[in-house]
C-alpha cells in the first residue's frame, strides 16, 4: 500500500472513530435527558408538570438557581421576579458564577464593574450579584407585568434585547419548583460511582441565614444547630414558617422551598439526606427521586449532612 493511500485510510479511521465518539456522547446525553435517574453524570432534574421533559441542568447551575430564588425569597418578591432572574442569568452565564466575560463583566449575571455594579469580589460572590439584580428590577415601575425580555433588558441593557425569551419556559419550570409551588420536582443525582463529602451542619445554617435571611432559623437552631430523630449523620432540623412573599406563600410551600433549596445545594454542602412532609431524598437513592416514608416532618425540613 503507498504511503498516500495508507495516509487516507488512517484519516478515515480517524474520522469514523470520532463520529462514534460523537454519536456515543449524543446517546448518553439523550438517556440523561430522557431516563435523568439513571447512570451518567452528576446532575439536577427538575420535573415537567405535564409529564413531559424533564429540565435537567448541572449541580452547580441548581445551586446558583436556588440561591437567585433565596435571595428574592428573603425580599419577599413574587415568582414573576425569580422567573426573570433565571432567565437572565441563564442567558448571561448559563448559571455558572464564570469568572470572564465580554469586557469586564464577570458572575452570574455578567455585570460590570466600571458600570457601577460593584467590585469585581463582590459581583461573584451569587447572593450579592442576584441582590443587585433586584435592586435594578424593583425600580422598574409594573415589571411583573412586562414580557420578560423587556423586564431583563432595562436592567442589563445588552446588546441582545431579545436574547432573554427563549428561556422564559425554563426559567418558569425551575421557578415552580425552587419556589415550592410544585412538590417533590426537583431532585439531584451525585453521578454514578461518586459519594457524597461529608458536610457540616454549620455550614448549612450559615448559607441558609444568608441566602434565605435569618427568619429562616430560630436563634437556638442559628447558634448551634438542630435534632432529628429519624435522619443518619448531621442533622440540622429547619422550622416551616410562611415565608416573606405574602399571600399565597403558605407554610407547605415553605417547606419545599427550602426542601428543594437543600437539595440544590446537597453536592457543595455535602447533604446526603432531605425530609419533609412523608417525603424524602437521599443521594444514595437518588434515582428514585422523593419516596414516601412513614416519617411525617410536617411542621420541619430535616436536613442531614454526611458523616
Amino acid at each position: 500500500m503507498s504511503e498516500r493511500a495508507s495516509s487516507q485510510r488512517r484519516g478515515r479511521l480517524l474520522r469514523l472513530a470520532a463520529a462514534c465518539v460523537v454519536l456515543l456522547g449524543l446517546a448518553g446525553y439523550l438517556m440523561v435527558r430522557h431516563d435523568p435517574g439513571g447512570p451518567g453524570p452528576a446532575r439536577c432534574a427538575v420535573t415537567a408538570a405535564d409529564g413531559g421533559e424533564p429540565y435537567v441542568i448541572e449541580p452547580q447551575q441548581a445551586a446558583n438557581a436556588a440561591t437567585i430564588e433565596a435571595v428574592a425569597s428573603a425580599r419577599g418578591l413574587p415568582e414573576r421576579a425569580v422567573t426573570i432572574a433565571l432567565a437572565t442569568a441563564m442567558q448571561e452565564s448559563a448559571l455558572r458564577n464564570i469568572d470572564y466575560g465580554d469586557r469586564d463583566s464577570v458572575g452570574l449575571f455578567q455585570q460590570r464593574p466600571s458600570q457601577g455594579w460593584g467590585t469585581r469580589e463582590q459581583i461573584m460572590d451569587p447572593v450579592y450579584s442576584a441582590g443587585k439584580f433586584y435592586d435594578h428590577l424593583v425600580e422598574i415601575p409594573g415589571y411583573s407585568r412586562l414580557p420578560l425580555t423587556v423586564a431583563a433588558q432595562r436592567v442589563q441593557r445588552s446588546g441582545f434585547p431579545d436574547a432573554y425569551a427563549k428561556h422564559e419556559p425554563r426559567a418558569a419550570l425551575l421557578t415552580a419548583a425552587l419556589t415550592g409551588r410544585r412538590a417533590a420536582s426537583l431532585t439531584c443525582f451525585p453521578g454514578e460511582g461518586a459519594g457524597v463529602a461529608a458536610g457540616d451542619p454549620a455550614r448549612v445554617r450559615e448559607k441558609l441565614v444568608r441566602e434565605f435571611g435569618e427568619d429562616v432559623l430560630p436563634d437556638s437552631a442559628r447558634a448551634g444547630g438542630g435534632s432529628g430523630r429519624s435522619a443518619p449523620g448531621p442533622v440540622l432540623s429547619v422550622p416551616v414558617r410562611t415565608s416573606a412573599r405574602g399571600a399565597g406563600a403558605d407554610a407547605d410551600r415553605r417547606g419545599w422551598e427550602v426542601a428543594h433549596w437543600a437539595v440544590a445545594h446537597s453536592a457543595e454542602l455535602g447533604i446526603e439526606r432531605v425530609s419533609y412532609g412523608k417525603r424524602v431524598w437521599e443521594a444514595g437513592r437518588a434515582a428514585e427521586g422523593w419516596r414516601t416514608t412513614g416519617d411525617a416532618h410536617r411542621s420541619e425540613v430535616v436536613i442531614a449532612t454526611a458523616r
